[in-house]
């Protein structure tokens, strides 16, 4: 068997948009993240150590929308109340989807701007 690489990490996802402003000004003042560079019709953000970056499709294939990117939160419900307070599409409130030997997984599901579904998630614990 040859040699596989190894993967250490994610080091960036892509999302498409139709309108990379409009799309940028949504994940920075909306959704919170960390604005890092725009060039050459491309935007990035940090994402928890991963680079996100927002560009438009050259393949329709890849055309939004497409991606589903589950961002980890420490609160759901207040994160998917701050999101819904913006204007933003809630698909569907913060719910539970699984029990846990350790925790319960919640997830709520959103709209972009580019009508990307997108969700939070939230690994809940005892105290």
């Amino acid at each position: 068997m040859p040699d596989t690489p190894s993967i250490t990490a994610i080091g960036q996802i892509a999302i498409t948009c139709t309108d990379v402003p409009r799309a940028t000004a949504f994940y920075r003042d909306a959704v919170g993240l960390r604005f890092l560079f725009e060039t050459s019709g491309l935007a990035f953000f940090d994402c928890g150590g991963v680079r996100l970056m927002l560009s438009t499709s050259e393949q329709a294939e890849l055309a939004p929308p497409g991606s589903v990117l589950y961002f980890k939160t420490g609160d759901i419900e207040s994160s998917t109340s701050a999101l819904a307070a913006t204007g933003a599409k809630i698909e569907g409130a913060p719910h539970l989807v699984a029990r846990m030997p350790d925790h319960e997984l919640w997830l709520s599901f959103w709209r972009d701007t580019e009508n990307n579904l997108m969700a939070y998630m939230q690994e809940k614990r005892e105290s």
